[in-house]
């Protein structure tokens, strides 16, 4: 499963979100995750290892104009019963509308009072860009 979403905060404010543990629970209940590599401001991935699923998962930031692109990378088989063509496509929409859903929420909150069309306030506080 695969997400993308821009979001007009810098990567670091972005990558806080993310580096708590006790918050990774609340965003993916149904996940048992360990970090394997911690990437600071591009992002965490994690070893899925819980007792129902296991892979990996990635959370990637990348800055691009005056935010960040959040993806979302979900690789996951179930542990023990493998699902039927139907329960795998039922269980990859649920996945992929809970990151959106995700996603929007980060959106909401972190750009909370920016009118649409204006510059986040880390780039008006920065002053005009000039070419050198």
């Amino acid at each position: 499963m695969v997400d993308e979403t821009f979001l007009a905060v810098p990567p670091q404010r972005l990558a806080a979100e993310f580096t708590d543990p006790a918050r990774w629970r609340s965003l993916w209940p149904d996940l048992d995750l360990r970090v394997f590599a911690d990437r600071g401001a591009q992002g965490v991935r994690w070893s899925v290892v819980g007792d129902a699923w296991r892979g990996s998962m990635e959370v990637w930031l990348e800055a691009v104009g005056d935010g960040t692109v959040l993806h979302w990378f979900l690789r996951v088989d179930p542990v023990g019963a493998s699902l039927g063509r139907r329960a795998a496509t039922r269980e990859v929409v649920r996945r992929q509308r809970a990151a959106k859903a995700l996603a929007f929420a980060l959106k909401d909150r972190l750009e909370a009072g920016r009118p649409p069309g204006v510059p986040p306030a880390h780039v008006r506080d920065e002053g005009p860009v000039t070419s050198g």
